[in-house]
């Protein structure tokens, strides 16, 4: 029964020897990644065994239900794998034979930075490595444009850039190197990383300002030279604005005057009015009786037989009027020559 239990002893002890020969290592600094591009994620087993046989499994420490892939049973298991890392992590199934687990983690992204662990497990041993991963995005070079300019003919210039991670620092320098103070700085953050908008105030006429944006191993930059004739748009700009404002108190003014004017002729029009309506209604109220004499009457005119109208004949003098020619004359000469037709009348007889 000793004999047995000792055995028994020994064997534990062989077992737990050998597991304690083995050690999974990971990298001792933070993995950094460029976004856009592929990053090996190191894993290993040391001293170098092979497995092949183990399972190899990588996922998310610092995440919920986050798989980032699957070795097991000589083979790929990625089925629960976390959908944002389909298609983007690989096993090198040689390299497994000789204790590296390392994980290809392709076209990196700014929401793979995190923790990492690789865990591989035997039927005797298991052990565990920490991955930090840092994930870094280069945004688009920086911009400078011109704002305007400010009230003593400063020349205000805008900088302004996007698509970086983590948050860069974006700064204005002269000729000189000297770093110049932003008077306005905006930051915003979306799923792409993050853009930086800058403005800065130039008085140096020609000098050189450069807008550089860096962040930790990489800086982009660019130059705008400020020119006079930038300086000299303030000043075409303020002759311009003070005419502009005198012909619009001038325009004003002349619209003023003529809106009275036409108001006083309104007025005007409206007494007229008033004045002839008046007379009209005078002369209706003074009406007589006239009868026609047809023969001081004119050769082109006929007198009605009951001497009350008068009718226009289109024929020569003394000639009878037909039918036709008599009611072609009526309606054409009478109805819109009334008033020539008064005049006759009115003009002493031949």
């Amino acid at each position: 029964m000793k004999l047995i239990f000792l055995t028994l002893l020994v064997i534990i002890g062989i077992t737990d020897s050998r597991s304690e020969q083995y050690v999974v290592v990971g990298p001792a600094d933070p993995v950094i990644a460029l976004a856009g591009e592929d990053v090996i994620l190191p894993c290993s087993v040391k001293p170098n065994i092979s497995v092949v046989d183990m399972r190899v499994e990588w996922f998310r420490s610092d995440l919920i239900d986050s798989v980032v892939h699957l070795y097991e049973d000589h083979d790929d298991r990625n089925t629960n794998q976390s959908q944002s890392y389909r298609g983007r992590t690989k096993l090198n199934h040689e390299e497994l034979q000789r204790g590296d687990a390392s994980l290809k983690l392709s076209s990196a992204q700014v929401s793979d930075e995190g923790r990492y662990k690789c865990l591989i497990q035997s039927k005797s041993w298991s052990g565990n490595a920490t991955v930090d991963v840092s994930v870094e995005a280069v945004g688009s070079p920086p911009v400078i444009t011109v704002d305007g300019f400010d009230q003593s003919g400063g020349l205000l210039l805008q900088c302004e850039s996007e698509g970086w991670y983590p948050e860069p620092v974006l700064e204005w320098l002269n000729s000189e190197g000297v770093r110049l103070s932003s008077e306005t700085t905006e930051t915003h953050r979306n799923e792409d990383g993050f853009s930086v908008k800058h403005t800065v105030t130039v008085y140096e006429r020609d000098s050189k300002i450069h807008c550089r944006i860096k962040l930790k191993h990489h800086m982009l930059e660019t130059m705008i030279i400020a020119t006079s004739n930038m300086f000299n748009l303030w000043t075409t700009s303020v002759i311009l604005i003070s005419l502009a404002v005198v012909l619009s108190v001038n325009a004003g003014i002349l619209i003023a005057v003529f809106t009275k004017n036409n108001r006083k002729f309104d007025q005007r029009l409206q007494n007229q009015k008033m004045i002839i309506l008046q007379e009209v209604t005078h002369l209706r109220t003074h009406t007589v009786n006239v009868i026609l004499d047809a023969d001081t009457a004119h050769p082109h005119l006929f007198v009605s037989l009951d001497r009350k109208q008068i009718f226009v004949c289109v024929r020569a003098p003394f000639q009878s009027c037909s039918g036709f020619e008599f009611l072609f004359g009526v309606l054409v000469v009478l109805v819109p020559s009334r008033l020539d037709i008064h005049r006759h009348l009115s003009s002493p007889a031949r």
